[in-house]
């Protein structure tokens, strides 16, 4: 038998058509996804979000501890205010620096004993007077003053109220 080309084309067509659409059909798993229904995301159970709200106690700490702490917080904000002071930063930083000194100086005097509020307050009242004089020091005059009375304060607190002194004074 022979073949003429007529009918060779035309079976190679068809082989062509019929591996084609095996291909299409069995073949691409995409065009499979591509025309298979969805289902609709209304109709899915909704899942309830359920919170139990949990209270973790905080450690209290001692009278000591809380004085140690805002002592090392007013320690470091006196530091940064000599340090603005001694490079002239700009008076806004200044007085941030003092008044978060002065701020945890508050909070230490109300760990205090009354024996030793008014020793305290009298150290407090210095500080608030720096405070005042940078507050009023718009042009940087008094600077160097500032400074030296910063660094007096500084030393003389710690000596007088540093926490192993003050310990026993403690409520």
């Amino acid at each position: 038998m022979k073949y003429t080309t007529h009918d060779t084309r035309h079976t190679t067509i068809i082989l062509v058509s019929v591996v084609w659409f095996l291909v299409l059909v069995l073949g691409c798993d995409a065009f499979v996804r591509k025309f298979t229904r969805r289902p609709k995301k209304d109709n899915l159970p909704q899942e309830e979000m359920v919170l139990a709200p949990e209270e973790y106690k905080a450690k209290q700490a001692t009278a000591e501890e809380s004085y140690r702490q805002y002592f090392l917080f007013w320690q470091s904000w006196q530091d940064e205010l000599i340090y603005a002071l001694l490079e002239r930063k700009s008076q806004k930083k200044q007085l941030d620096c003092a008044r978060e000194a002065v701020k945890n100086l508050l909070e230490m005097r109300a760990l205090l004993r009354q024996e030793k509020e008014g020793e305290f307050d009298r150290y407090l009242a210095q500080f608030r007077v720096l405070e005042k004089e940078i507050n009023d020091d718009l042009y940087g005059n008094h600077i160097p003053a500032n400074q030296r009375q910063a660094e007096m304060l500084r030393r003389n607190f710690f000596r007088d109220f540093s926490p192993q002194k003050i310990k026993k004074y403690l409520q």
